[in-house]
Formats: C-alpha cells, sequence, structure tokens
C-alpha cells in the first residue's frame, strides 16, 4: 500500500515526572504526582531542591542559611503567625481561614505553610478578603509612573517588574513593609502546595528527563525568554526613576545575578494571580494569603476575584475546618502546570495529547482525498486534541480522516466521493 500520510505525530503534553510520597500531600487526595495519560518513560526520584540559595535573592552558603534559619526560629517565631499578624495589623478583615503547615519532602526544608478553613464552610462562602493595600501590583509598584511603555516594548513582562521589585525589597530587610511576605515567598521556595519547582530551575541532567518530548523544549524557550528580560532590566531602572531613586543600590544587572533574577522570576510566577475584569496595571498580582499558600486545583472553580478595594476568594465546595482550600488554576493542560508550577495533575480536565496529520501532496488521489475530507469539515492539515475522558470520541474523529490518507484504491475512493455520509465510517468491530 503506498504510503500517503507525510505528518503523523503526537505532541504528549502530559509528561513524565518523578513521582513522590503521597503522605506529604495527603490532604489533597485528588492530586497524584507518580504517573500520567501518556507517560512512556519510567523516571526516577529526583530531588525537588537545585539551588542553596533564597528565591529572591541568595542570602548564602547551604550551612549558612541553616545556621540563620536556627537563629531566626529562636528569635523570631513561627513564620506563618508573623504574616498573619502582619496582615491583621495592617487591614485584613476577619476571615474565616488559617495559616497551617505540613512537611515538606525535603526534611532539609522548612514546613510548607498552607490555608485551611477555620470553621466549617459551605458554597458560597467568602473564606477571606485582602485589601488593595495588601496586594502587590505594577499599579501599586510604579505608583504615577505611565507603564504602557514600558510594557508595549515587548521585552520586559509584569512578572519580571514584579520580580525586580520584590527583589529590592528584599534588599532592604526588616526596613521593608513587605518584609513578612517576601520572608514567606522565601520559606516556600517557589515549590507550591506539591512541593515541586518547575523545571525552569532543573539541572541539565535532569531536564534530560524530558528528552524526547516538546516540553523540554519549551522550558529552554521559556529560560531563553527569561534571559533576555534579565538583559532588559536596566530599562525599567532608568523608566521608572522614581520608583527606584529610593533605592541605595546598583542598577539591576549589577546588583543580581542571572541566576538570582531567575528564580525570582519563577517564584513569581508560580504565585501570581492572574485577575479579571481590571485594568493592565493591577491584572497580574501577588496576594499574600493566595497561591503558593494555596494549592492548585484543576477541577474546581474558585478563583480570586477582584472586588471593590480588595481580592476575595469564594468558595466553590464545602470545607470542614482544618481542610486546605484549593483555588483553580485555570484552564492548563498538564505541560503547561508543569512549566508554571512544577506539577502534573492526573485529573485535569484541560489536559491533552495533540495529534498533527496531513494528506500527501504528492498522492495522485490527493485532490479528491482534500475534497472530500473539506466536505466533512477536515483539513487537507488537520490538527485533532485528544483530551481525559474524551479519547473514544476522538479516536473516532481521527480514524476515518486517517482510513481516507491511506486509502490506494481508486474504485474505494469514488464509493467514497459519491458517498453523502462520513468518510470512511468506523465499524463498531
Amino acid at each position: 500500500m503506498e504510503g500517503v500520510i507525510t505528518c503523523f505525530h503526537t505532541k504528549c503534553v502530559s509528561l513524565p515526572i518523578r513521582s513522590f510520597p503521597l503522605s506529604r500531600v495527603s490532604s489533597l487526595p485528588r492530586w497524584r504526582n507518580n504517573k500520567l495519560i501518556s507517560s512512556s518513560r519510567s523516571v526516577h526520584l529526583r530531588s525537588l531542591c537545585v539551588s542553596s540559595s533564597d528565591t529572591l535573592v541568595a542570602s548564602g552558603s547551604p550551612k549558612e542559611d541553616e545556621r540563620q534559619s536556627k537563629v531566626s526560629s529562636k528569635k523570631e517565631g513561627d513564620d506563618s503567625e508573623d504574616l498573619k499578624f502582619w496582615m491583621d495589623k495592617n487591614g485584613l478583615p476577619p476571615c474565616k481561614v488559617i495559616l497551617k503547615e505540613r512537611p515538606a519532602h525535603d526534611q532539609k526544608h522548612k514546613p510548607i505553610h498552607y490555608v485551611a478553613a477555620s470553621e466549617d464552610l459551605q458554597k458560597g462562602d467568602v473564606a477571606f478578603s485582602v485589601p488593595d493595600s495588601l496586594v502587590v501590583t505594577l499599579e501599586r509598584v510604579l505608583g504615577n509612573e505611565t507603564i504602557a511603555e514600558l510594557l508595549t516594548t515587548n521585552k520586559l513582562s509584569e512578572l519580571a517588574c514584579l520580580a525586580l521589585y520584590l527583589m529590592y525589597e528584599k534588599k532592604q530587610g526588616k526596613k521593608s513593609v513587605w518584609y513578612p511576605y517576601i520572608r514567606e515567598l522565601d520559606r516556600q521556595r517557589g515549590r507550591g502546595q506539591l512541593d515541586a519547582e518547575s523545571p525552569l530551575l532543573w539541572s541539565e541532567a535532569e531536564l534530560d528527563y524530558l528528552t524526547g518530548s516538546p516540553t523540554k523544549a519549551e522550558v529552554l524557550e521559556r529560560a531563553e525568554g527569561i534571559k533576555r528580560e534579565y538583559n532588559e532590566l536596566d530599562t525599567v531602572w532608568f523608566m521608572a526613576g522614581s520608583l527606584f531613586q529610593q533605592y541605595p543600590f546598583d542598577i539591576p544587572t549589577e546588583a543580581f545575578s542571572f541566576e538570582i533574577f531567575k528564580q525570582a522570576f519563577v517564584a513569581i510566577q508560580s504565585c501570581v494571580v492572574h485577575l479579571q475584569n481590571v485594568g493592565l496595571a493591577r491584572r497580574f498580582a501577588l496576594v499574600p494569603l493566595g497561591p503558593p499558600l494555596l494549592a492548585y486545583c484543576s477541577n474546581c472553580k474558585a478563583m480570586l476575584t477582584a472586588v471593590d478595594g480588595a481580592v476575595e476568594l469564594v468558595v466553590d465546595r464545602p470545607y470542614k475546618a482544618g481542610d486546605p482550600i484549593v483555588v483553580w488554576c485555570g484552564p492548563q493542560p498538564n505541560a503547561k502546570l508543569l512549566l508554571n508550577y512544577g506539577f502534573v495533575d492526573e485529573d485535569n480536565p484541560y489536559d491533552r495529547v495533540i495529534v498533527e496529520a496531513a494528506l500527501n501532496t504528492e498522492d495522485p488521489q490527493y485532490q479528491d482525498k482534500r475534497m472530500v475530507a473539506q466536505r466533512n469539515g477536515k483539513l487537507s492539515q488537520q490538527v485533532f486534541q485528544v483530551r481525559v475522558g474524551k479519547e473514544r470520541e476522538a479516536v473516532q474523529d481521527m480514524l476515518p480522516y486517517l482510513r481516507l490518507g491511506y486509502m490506494s484504491d481508486p474504485s474505494e475512493m469514488q464509493s467514497v466521493i459519491s458517498s453523502q455520509g462520513p468518510v470512511c465510517p468506523v465499524g463498531r468491530g
């Protein structure tokens, strides 16, 4: 039989990733990280910590970090209590959540803090409402500066600006108004509730686990994009003079190495909230009770929402007191979840495998096949999406097209052309 399919490959967006003990996330039973829909390779457990430096700014060697951690814990008490106290003192209204902690997968790390219900909640309850004064947005960061020119340069993203702002704020230490929040971000190290890092922070050896997957190219491309933004950071310094004149530090590329900026960028990427129906300067926000203290979930609809003077969370399901609160991460396939947050969700309804197929333009019957395909709503180069839970429907949609492509008998082709039904219908057998 003459081969007439010239392009037929899959882009698997559910990818192999190291598993880790579910006991670490036992309160999130539907989040599983140990197997994937399209996984075809077994992968070894990897260490989830690839840097000994703090998330926003490196503070020294691992031993020095450990020593400082012990001193800090003795002098300052629990970080979560400090964060909540800071928010209460600065205008947080009474809410229905508390901060709790669970052990980290890597025992070298501090326990992971998370937002939990302080009382039984019903669907539709407002869990918390964080006033705008405690929310970090470009509107707040840049003040009276015009951000349009900055953002339309196509060189710097909102995430880069927010990361740079918090990096300079961290250099001020306890003098910074954001000190308790920055310390919490450092504690989480961009790991989120599943104690996993984005592959943007993986070593080259760890990235080899993704060899053969299109996600590896996406990771490298995103890393290059972060590098380009780093090279443009000094632009922010000069364009937003009123913002940075308060900092007695060097310009960005002299004050921070690329590796430090990348860690900060990835940390901000993992917890930034995309607000809807707000102005350009407020669409990306850092909310102290939001991620990474909230767990992301693909199959819930609870979203952090901008209301008059605040950002609030209305729960989409009932919770018992002590249950961790989850929030929707948007309609992202597992490849995007892995890239942005370092985890995948086996129950992700937005996960998919993309299959591309094309009719052979050198096939003598190409024009007839193209006509039949168009008559049935298909193109000569067709993309099919196989979604979780709808695999059967996707296969039934693909097979007639593939049979058409492989058809070589002219009499069979004429039968298909004269038929008014589906292209090469699939039998029940």
